[in-house]
């Protein structure tokens, strides 16, 4: 841990995450704030809703982009990233069109799914939903592409700041499990806003004098292990994550899956205080590290360890009072999303420590093999809810979920670690020949 920290504190490295840090915790912090009045305005079936909403959105998401998004990093130009960059943005355009064909042509199914079959006007909020989250992805991913970290944690706190102020007021005025939905998507939508400074203002010419219909073709395609394996991935990972909601839902009622999601929302706070720049500017330091030849290990192995020992000590208080906790500060109806809590724990916990895995599967182009993991990650996922729902009580479906999540995202780091490992015991073979 100590070594972690001198590490980062003289690099470059270290003040990227400073500056994407100071806006994570302003924006966790705007979030873990109003979590006790967001708690005393809303329901767990609000919250369930929104949950099985989410679920539903997530997945759709994954396949907005195509994936091109997480590629505009890849090229060792910004020119040709900058095609990259178009390849994305013309991939929101043409899945947020299939999305509100899918609201419209199943709509009934999806009034089921979400278990609010009063709500059909929420259906509508899907497409919208899909096509900001589109943008504010591919935006996010030019703006670390040049560095612009400033823009995205001025982004995050503005989300915040949104999210916390449109739920505050939409639960005033009672609008319930919509008024949380439409807060959300309308923040993100702000947030993309403010990204796209950074694209029509300061790189406009710079994306003027590279993109042409050719060369977006032609990185389109040369990428096209993205969209075939990496989207496809991104969407089983998605579907994965939202079929607790969707699966406690239909098994358990939707109070269950709302405390589920509640307890699951609040986990999410902390571990988004270092998350959420660790893999923006994680991401750009490996892949420009990759590109000119350098070692991807020590520093998988250095941020790996490092987050094992940051989540052990938060982990371990968490797992002992989590229930007390959550009685205290959100109310004795949330007793339950406590207990729920303390069993997420293990799981969270090396979910929390698996981010550079992840990134440098993706950079050594393991998107097949990423895709493969992520099918077996799924299909045992679904068999532990619905045998669960079938045979065990809600807590012990929970747990059993937990305790999965947690084996498998252990496989997740020890397969990458191993890979690179390999790659550099081949690096050193060829440069002693």
């Amino acid at each position: 841990m100590l070594r972690l920290i001198r590490y980062l504190r003289n690099s470059q490295f270290f003040k990227n995450i400073s500056i994407v840090m100071t806006g994570t915790i302003v924006a966790q912090g705007i979030g873990f704030a109003i979590a006790p009045v967001i708690s005393r305005l809303f329901t767990p079936s609000d919250f369930g809703v929104l949950g099985s909403f989410n679920s539903v959105l997530i997945f759709l998401a994954a396949f907005v982009t195509l994936q091109y998004a997480q590629a505009i990093m890849l090229p060792k130009r910004d020119q040709d990233a900058a095609n990259v960059f178009a390849a994305s943005i013309l991939s929101v355009f043409i899945v947020s069109l299939i999305a509100l064909l899918v609201a419209y042509l199943c709509s009934d199914w999806l009034l089921e799914l979400l278990k609010s079959p009063q709500s059909a006007w929420l259906l509508w909020f899907l497409p919208l939903g899909v096509f900001v989250a589109g943008i504010n992805q591919s935006f996010q991913a030019w703006c670390v592409r040049r560095k612009a970290f400033a823009k995205t944690a001025s982004s995050q706190m503005v989300r915040a700041g949104s999210i916390g102020t449109l739920q505050i007021v939409s639960g005033l005025l009672h609008q319930g499990s919509g008024g949380l939905i439409t807060s959300i998507i309308t923040a993100n939508g702000i947030a993309s806003v403010n990204l796209s400074r950074q694209v029509f203002v300061t790189d406009r010419k710079l994306l003027k004098e590279s993109l042409n219909w050719r060369q977006i073709g032609k990185k389109a395609k040369e990428y096209r292990d993205f969209p075939i394996y990496s989207a496809t991935q991104t969407a089983m990972n998605a579907l994965s994550q939202g079929l607790p909601v969707l699966l406690l839902a239909h098994f358990y009622g939707i109070a269950v899956a709302g405390a589920y999601a509640f307890g699951l929302r609040l986990l999410s706070v902390p571990i988004n205080f270092v998350l959420i720049a660790l893999r923006q500017v994680l991401f750009q330091k490996a892949s420009e590290t990759y590109n000119k030849g350098g070692r991807l290990l020590p520093l998988f192995i250095k941020i790996t360890s490092g987050l094992f020992g940051i989540a052990s000590i938060p982990s371990l208080i968490l797992f002992i009072w989590a229930p007390q906790i959550f009685t205290w500060m959100f109310g004795a109806e949330w007793h339950t999303a406590g207990i729920y809590a303390r069993w997420l724990i293990p799981w969270i916990a090396v979910l929390f420590c698996n981010a550079p895995a992840s990134l440098c599967g993706r950079i050594l182009r393991q998107q097949r093999n990423l895709f493969i993991f992520e099918l077996i990650v799924l299909v045992s996922r679904a068999s532990v809810l619905v045998i669960g729902g079938f045979y065990l009580s809600a807590l012990q479906t929970v747990i059993l979920f937990s305790v999965l999540g947690f084996l498998l995202n252990m496989l997740l780091i020890l397969w990458i670690g191993s890979l690179l490992v390999t790659s550099e015991k081949s690096i050193c073979t060829q440069l002693k020949s």
